[in-house]
């Protein structure tokens, strides 16, 4: 699916980049090229000490922002495939930077798509976060509108043979900014108690592998215009504590502004545009400007719309990691986890 083709990644620094390099080496050794734009130099310094020219050739580093839509062409030339993993993430930052967040996450998300359409590229998939489902920060609201410029770009692309498509998935189990990796670290320092936001609050769990897997999923099914959402289950916040230290008591300290009690990925109203494509669900475009119907979408992926009135979130959800299962999967993805 990538040999022999171009593969930029915007904001290609970060932890989903890191690993969708990883994978990319491992499973397409004839990959073309690989390029790595990011406005970090330290952090692009420190790949290239992880992945040393002479014995990865096929990756270049530019430093650029997606904000800089001139720039961002001019990296663009020749790439087959863009993977926009560049955005804003942090709520309260957004909040407090709200321009700059617009700025990044929106504009940024404009230039891609402007990028795509003046260089040829054939394929854009675009990383989206649960907090874009019915948002209550900026954060969120930005991504929604994100969300929304890509599946648009499909219809004003013309005749060219480009597909624009979005994934949606939460929190990251072990990224920066997880809980887990915070928990661990006041065990570790010694805390007789660990901070809970809400006792009720609960969380989609999904592996850094398992982001990097619907991406390529979606770059080998997709038709364009697609949001797909994969089937990932769904844990406690207090299991989460009890699995990194069972001997720490547990105490409220209340929800931070913009925080969800339970994470969203489809609404009910989005149920009427989402269909269930097996390890995935799809929310298809809701206006749809050129020849393509739904029952193209449904013919295409061998999928059935969800029941009217299906919601997803991670209270309602049907699958759900218990103490031992999350314990496994930190042995899994945290080096040198251990239970204390």
């Amino acid at each position: 699916m990538l040999n022999g083709k171009t593969v930029l990644i915007t904001g290609g620094t970060g932890s989903f980049g890191n690993k969708f390099v990883e994978t990319i080496l491992r499973d397409y050794p004839d990959v073309k090229k690989i390029v790595i734009y990011s406005r970090g130099e330290l952090k692009q310094y420190n790949m290239k000490q992880k992945y040393p020219q002479n014995k990865f050739p096929m990756l270049r580093y530019l430093i650029g922002d997606v904000r800089d839509g001139e720039r961002l062409k001019m990296a663009c030339e020749g790439v087959d495939v863009i993977i926009h993993a560049a955005a804003i993430k942090q709520v309260d930052t957004a909040e407090y930077n709200p321009r700059e967040c617009i700025k990044t996450n929106v504009n940024g998300a404009v230039n891609v798509i402007d990028a795509a359409i003046s260089c040829g590229v054939k394929d854009v998939v675009a990383l989206s976060t649960d907090k874009a489902c019915a948002p209550i920060n900026l954060y969120g609201a930005t991504k929604l509108t994100s969300d929304k410029l890509f599946i648009a770009a499909n219809n004003i692309k013309g005749g060219r043979d480009l597909r624009f498509s979005v994934v949606r998935y939460g929190n990251v189990m072990g990224s920066r900014g997880s809980v887990i990796p915070f928990f661990i670290k006041l065990r570790d320092e010694g805390a007789k108690e660990l901070p809970i936001t809400d006792k009720r609050m609960t969380r989609f769990n999904i592996s850094l592998q398992e982001g990097v897997d619907l991406v390529m999923w979606t770059l080998g099914h997709h038709l364009g215009g697609e949001l797909f959402i994969p089937k990932i289950p769904s844990y406690k916040i207090t299991d989460v504590a009890t699995a990194i230290a069972p001997n720490l008591k547990q105490v409220e300290v209340g929800i931070r502004p913009g925080e969800k009690l339970h994470e969203e990925m489809i609404t009910a109203t989005d149920s009427l545009s989402t269909i269930d494509v097996g390890n995935y669900y799809a929310i298809l475009p809701s206006i749809v400007f050129d020849e393509r119907t739904h029952e193209d979408y449904l013919k295409h992926h061998h999928a059935h719309f969800v029941p009217q009135g299906f919601y997803y979130a991670s209270n309602n959800n049907d699958q759900w990691d218990t103490v031992e299962t999350l314990r496994e999967k930190f042995r899994q993805v945290i080096p040198g986890f251990e239970v204390k």
